[in-house]
């Protein structure tokens, strides 16, 4: 109980303290894409969801590819504003439609909510491609940190429920294995601390066994195959960086091409903060990656090849 009421103290303080930091930043893109943006509802199975959707200001009439963007921030803290500089990046170069979701927080919502929400969101833009003028046989996803989680969780659950297609997944410094005790991993002065680690990890967990379903660490799922091409993003200081990497090998060990970046000397969530032209350069690295599936939808390339 009393390790609870810690938790919660934490989480409190931790989103008072990230809230400020988001609104005083002037950390965003050296150019600023003017796109058009909007807040919408999106109905889900553990209730309403808000999103913010940008499109390009310049768009066709022709429908557009969709990027389903996850934000950061341990589970717990954080919200679609946190990536509001830097969507209209992605819609600008992809030449896409963003669907920023602002998903529930632990540990109010512990998994699977949020992760049903962010799958719910993304089936829905698939059933409904008509609302927002989207193709529903384009639709790629990706995060930052946990949302990372989030993304590559959601591609398992794509791939084994068959509901919907995922052309194309973006991993941005992903938590890709819960159940290791933080501490156990590398250390290094601008990685998260491991009691910090360990607060985020209980508050998204109703009990430590969960740590080891493969949607709660994609790590540990027992099969790799047929997931849709990644890129896959991590720091040199991380301490998250590892199990990044070895999971990029178990894709392609698995026939799943992933386009791998370790940034030397940055450290975990370097592309919100920190040196502005190494975060713009891997903004414009999972724009880039993105366009290239959207316009070749380089999935069915593959196959074809494998042929």
């Amino acid at each position: 109980m009393v390790r609870r009421l810690r938790q919660k103290l934490f989480v409190k303080l931790a989103r008072i303290s990230a809230g400020r930091m988001v609104a005083a930043s002037d950390f965003k893109p050296s150019h600023s894409p003017k796109v058009h943006r909007k807040e919408r509802i999106i109905p889900t199975s553990v209730g309403d969801s808000r999103v913010i959707v940008y499109e390009p200001s310049h768009r066709s009439a022709d429908p557009l590819p969709v990027f389903v963007n996850f934000h950061g921030s341990g589970f717990v803290m954080g919200s679609a504003e946190m990536d509001d500089p830097w969507c209209p990046v992605i819609t600008e170069r992809a030449n896409c439609v963003v669907v920023n979701v602002d998903y529930r927080l632990a540990p109010e919502y512990k998994f699977p909510i949020p992760l049903q929400e962010s799958y719910d969101v993304t089936q829905w833009l698939y059933e409904h491609p008509d609302v927002l003028n989207v193709d529903p046989q384009r639709i790629a996803v990706g995060g930052h940190s946990a949302g990372g989680n989030l993304a590559a969780a959601l591609c398992l659950m794509a791939r084994d429920r068959k509901e919907f297609p995922i052309i194309y997944q973006v991993l941005d410094y992903p938590p890709l294995d819960i159940a290791t005790d933080p501490k156990l991993k590398p250390q290094f002065e601008k990685a998260i601390p491991p009691r910090v680690a360990k607060i985020f990890n209980e508050s998204y967990l109703h009990s430590p066994e969960e740590a080891r379903n493969p949607l709660v660490s994609p790590l540990f799922a027992e099969s790799l195959h047929n997931l849709p091409p990644a890129l896959i993003i991590t720091a040199e200081l991380d301490s998250l960086a590892d199990e990044a990497e070895l999971y990029a090998k178990r894709l392609i060990e698995a026939d799943v091409s992933v386009t791998y970046k370790k940034y030397m000397g940055a450290a975990h969530a370097f592309t919100h903060s920190g040196d502005l032209a190494v975060a713009e350069n891997a903004w414009h690295l999972m724009s880039d990656q993105l366009k290239l599936a959207f316009e070749f939808r380089i999935g069915d390339v593959l196959a074809e090849l494998k042929k």
